[in-house]
């Protein structure tokens, strides 16, 4: 075939070389701890460029991953997409009917979410603190990962903004750090806090009293700091020893510092 001369469209058509599908990519962003100062370079780029800005909310409240954007982002509704939980406090977590209604949340989640990405639009989920720490954006990750790219941007975890504003280092030398879900129960706490050199305590709420009684049985009481909203708007920080009530928001968490090795 002589230059400039075109195959026939039938031969054209089997020699076409065949596109990837192309699709958009699921972006974790860890939004810190509450202080917007603290968002990543990462995070501030991915946040600017997403088509889609998703975020998790309780029913008529907006979520505080997306308030602590509001400092580097307009609103935008036309990219915004908030997942509203079925439940929150109202039943425990083990509970047959929450775990159900959350399975299905985050399926039907997923698969919405799914249809962005399918279609070529970036999806970022923001999330407080790091998104592999006890965040709900692993819920979405497990669905989707092995079906549509993904990033996930680290964040400042929630609990070293609040060792950091508390002015306590947390360990020393070769002291060990466990972190410990505050729902545990009375006993599992108490053998946990004995058997290490450092803690934290998070998901407080109601479960305020019972960690109060675990310290004290554990014989570390004395060490204790309470930090409640820690780098946001109405951070408190006092020794727990001295927080005359048993009152503790979502945001707010008990550390144990260790005494490890100085020298």
């Amino acid at each position: 075939m002589e230059s400039g001369e075109r195959l026939p469209p039938e031969v054209a058509e089997q020699t076409e070389v065949p596109r990837a599908a192309t699709t958009g990519t699921l972006f974790g962003v860890g939004m810190g701890p509450g202080e917007p100062d603290y968002l990543t370079m990462r995070a501030m780029r991915v946040l600017e460029r997403a088509p889609v800005l998703v975020h998790f909310c309780k029913k008529g409240r907006r979520g505080n991953a997306r308030t602590i954007a509001d400092a580097v982002l307009a609103a935008e509704p036309g990219r915004e997409y908030p997942l509203v939980y079925p439940y929150t406090t109202e039943l425990h977590p083990e509970h047959p009917d929450y775990v159900a209604a959350l399975a299905a949340f985050y399926d039907d989640a997923s698969a919405r979410l799914a249809d962005h990405l399918g279609a070529g639009r970036d999806v970022a989920i923001l999330s407080e603190g790091d998104p592999f720490f006890y965040g709900s954006f692993m819920h979405l990750w497990r669905r989707l990962k092995d079906r549509f790219p993904v990033e996930v941007v680290p964040g400042v975890t929630g609990m070293s903004g609040c060792w950091t504003r508390a002015g306590t280092p947390i360990t020393w030398g070769d002291d060990v750090l466990t972190v410990l879900p505050a729902t545990l129960p009375h006993a599992a706490l108490v053998e946990r806090l004995r058997a290490t050199d450092a803690a934290v305590l998070m998901k407080l709420g109601r479960h305020l009293p019972k960690v109060r009684a675990a310290l004290a049985e554990a014989g570390v009481l004395e060490r204790a700091v309470y930090v409640e909203r820690g780098t946001m708007a109405g951070e408190r920080v006092i020794a727990l020893k001295d927080k005359p009530d048993d009152v503790a928001p979502y945001f707010s968490m008990v550390l144990l510092p260790g005494e490890g090795r100085r020298p």
